[in-house]
């Protein structure tokens, strides 16, 4: 039998593997929330730093922000406070940011079978107070948003469960508090009209959702740098 019909099986697999290892990339590429900002000169730089959450609100964030702020995100989901530390200098770059928005809380509340613990709550408040700090070192104002709800008790799937947000809230208002950082209270501004904005089951938001969030967001930032 032809050596190359032999081949043309293998080939056809490999290339399919290839393929699918691509699919990631493409995907993360294609949002349009990660796509690089061109600043407007003379306005304000603002900076979103957050999970899932914060990506879907991102691009109605700088819609309503348009001709008030250039807004800017990290390519990618921030996800918890360790991974915040360990990125932030990346994500902060060499450029002077004016407000930067920002959240962390449903990532440390992971549990178990989905890996361990991202942070207990001792961890998280002491992951958040450094956090702040190299925040504030770059002379931006500092807006907190606190974590969104998550439904079912924390239960999404047998490989998906988290701790108790609330309590997770309760240490970064705390923290927020005590460090004179002010607050968007995200949790509070859903949490009534959860069923409605939120995916079935998931902690995700619809498009209703998101532009709900991302209004709450909008005006967190103008009341830092004074737009009207």
């Amino acid at each position: 039998m032809n050596r190359r019909l032999l081949l043309l099986p293998l080939l056809l697999v490999l290339s399919g593997v290839a393929s699918a290892a691509e699919q990631p990339k493409k995907k993360a590429a294609a949002n349009p929330a990660f796509a690089a900002v061109t600043d407007t000169p003379g306005l304000p730089r603002v900076l979103l730093l957050g999970d899932s959450i914060s990506i879907g609100y991102t691009l109605d964030v700088r819609a309503i922000l348009k001709g008030a702020a250039n807004v800017h995100r990290p390519a990618t989901n921030c996800s918890s406070t360790s991974h915040g530390l360990a990125h932030l200098d990346a994500w902060l770059g060499a450029g002077k940011w004016d407000v930067i928005h920002f959240n962390f809380g449903i990532h440390d509340a992971k549990l178990p079978p989905e890996g361990v613990r991202h942070a207990p709550l001792d961890v998280y408040e002491r992951n958040l107070r450094e956090l702040v700090r190299r925040l504030r070192a770059t002379g931006a104002k500092l807006v907190w948003a606190s974590s969104t709800p998550i439904p079912n008790g924390g239960v999404l799937a047998p490989d998906r469960r988290f701790g108790d947000i609330t309590t997770y809230n309760a240490v970064a208002a705390k923290v927020m508090r005590e460090m004179g950082v002010a607050t968007n209270d995200l949790h509070a501004a859903v949490a009534p009209r959860f069923a409605q904005l939120a995916r079935a089951g998931d902690l995700h938001y619809t498009a209703e959702g998101s532009a709900l969030l991302a209004q709450h967001v909008a005006a967190s930032v103008r009341a830092q740098i004074g737009a009207r």
